[in-house]
């Protein structure tokens, strides 16, 4: 018998980058190998999405075991909260694209400038959503098509999510900021932090404990916001303590009414990119509410849920396309851009492959941890095993658009995205479910279909290569 063997230097020269990806030494994606560079930075991008996916199931988790009426308006509050998340995703990209051109050009005082610009901008908006969002959470909730009966039991939960929306903000945007500078690890270790947190503080808060009183799903929204504020400290900690590559000082503070232009060209685009996705899925959740009642409303945000636990993975991996762009570029060599795009794709594909066949077999075995209602579980299984049969082309979609994103060209995907989820995703969905009938089940396949199109269309503007041209 005969076994393959791996040669004692090759297995070394693993583990060596292996420890240095999670070591979080500085490097230079600009030069060398490009297959290291994307797993130098891949491997803690892919754990920060997995610790960030890890807060949605916690959550969904300890409420799904409240009743129903809680799931909902946990599913609905997230809808809700994607804009949010849109706004943070939105901005740090912006940070993200020209923190890495800094840094691709080795002007690390230029990047920390931008860094500081692109956090007095998003507090400044976030505050105005906050406010907005713990005033009128009930109205929130009945105009999304919540049940009287959940809009009381969960109006606290909204609350208090939107009243704490801007650790939300901060957590995704400074993470941006580490990852433009090729400082993956930093965010990492910030959601490690802010989920500890959370992992301890949710069913302490949710179920009280000794003289802690039992807030229930009051609680989840109290332990998430805790979590992530703590995340944000740890991370404003290692910005001012001068030992980052992105350094930050008090003479940052002062607002740059240029440099700040210049973020908002890249960030509004971004966002309204990730406003135009977030808007559909909230059209879709309620028309998946309108078909199917309460039962479909609670299995569809676990199905979701469990949907992005996979994604997220799938996006930090994407994310490394966006800092090798960004530096690339500042570097002046787009064809190691294209060619690092392209590699990033490739192993994005075959992850998600490997995913979507998982999920097909043992969804069931995964749903029955979130809830034993037969027809709510129901929903849910169906929801994943469709939705997850496109997990492919998300993977190469995700890559696409973070490399637009990257380049600083947030234009272009915003395009993409607003015909092929509102053109093209909703009227697809509202005919399937609505004409042909088949409700909540004709929702969950226009995801699919629509997210290959708008892969398909990403690839072929990818490779037409105006991307390379963008100047930030």
């Amino acid at each position: 018998m005969s076994y393959i063997q791996v040669p004692s230097n090759r297995l070394s020269s693993i583990f060596s980058v292996i420890r240095q990806s999670l070591n979080g030494e500085e490097q230079d994606y600009t030069t060398g190998s490009i297959r290291r560079a994307v797993i130098l930075l891949a491997i803690p991008m892919v754990l920060e999405m997995c610790m960030e996916s890890v807060f949605a199931v916690v959550d969904i988790f300890f409420v799904s075991h409240l009743g129903k009426h809680a799931t909902s308006t946990v599913g609905l509050t997230e809808s809700v909260t994607a804009i949010i998340y849109s706004l943070a995703i939105g901005i740090s990209m912006a940070a993200t694209a020209m923190v890495a051109r800094r840094i691709g050009e080795k002007d690390t005082l230029a990047a920390s400038k931008a860094g500081m610009q692109s956090i007095l901008l998003s507090v400044a908006i976030t505050i105005v959503i906050s406010i907005a969002g713990f005033v009128y959470a009930g109205d929130i909730l009945r105009v999304m098509g919540a049940e009287e009966e959940a809009i009381q039991t969960g109006v606290g939960y909204t609350r208090i999510m939107m009243g704490g929306s801007i650790v939300i903000m901060l957590l995704f945007l400074i993470n941006g900021i580490f990852r433009g500078a090729g400082d993956a690890m930093m965010a990492l270790k910030s959601l490690w932090i802010a989920n500890i947190c959370n992992i301890i503080l949710c069913p302490l808060l949710i179920r009280g404990l000794g003289p802690i009183p039992a807030f229930g799903i009051v609680g989840a929204a109290i332990a998430t916001t805790i979590g992530r504020g703590i995340g944000v400290l740890y991370q404003l900690y290692h910005l001012f303590n001068g030992k980052r590559l992105v350094q930050f000082t008090l003479r940052h503070l002062t607002p740059d009414w240029k440099l700040m232009r210049s973020l908002i060209d890249i960030a509004w685009p971004a966002t309204l990119q990730f406003l135009i996705g977030s808007g559909s899925w909230i059209v879709l959740a309620s028309l998946v509410v309108n078909t199917g009642q309460s039962e479909a409303s609670a299995g569809y945000p676990i199905a979701i849920r469990i949907v992005m636990f996979f994604l997220l993975p799938a996006w930090g991996l994407s994310n490394a396309a966006a800092t090798l762009v960004g530096q690339n570029l500042g570097a002046k060599q787009p064809e190691r851009a294209e060619t690092s795009v392209l590699r990033t794709a490739k192993y994005n594909a075959i992850f998600m492959a490997m995913v979507s066949l998982i999920l097909l077999f043992f969804t069931p075995a995964i749903i029955s941890f979130f809830t034993s209602e037969a027809l709510v579980a129901g929903y849910a299984i169906t929801a994943v095993r469709v939705i997850s049969s496109g997990y492919l082309f998300y993977g190469i979609g995700m890559v696409m658009v973070n490399a637009f994103n990257g380049a600083g060209d947030t234009r272009t995907p915003t395009i993409i995205n607003l015909f092929g989820f509102w053109c093209f995703q909703i009227p697809l969905a509202w005919i399937l479910a609505k004409t042909f009938g088949l409700g909540p089940l004709g929702v969950f396949i226009a995801i699919p279909v629509a997210e290959t199109a708008i892969t398909i269309t990403g690839y072929i503007l990818f490779k037409r290569g105006k991307w390379k041209l963008k100047q930030i």
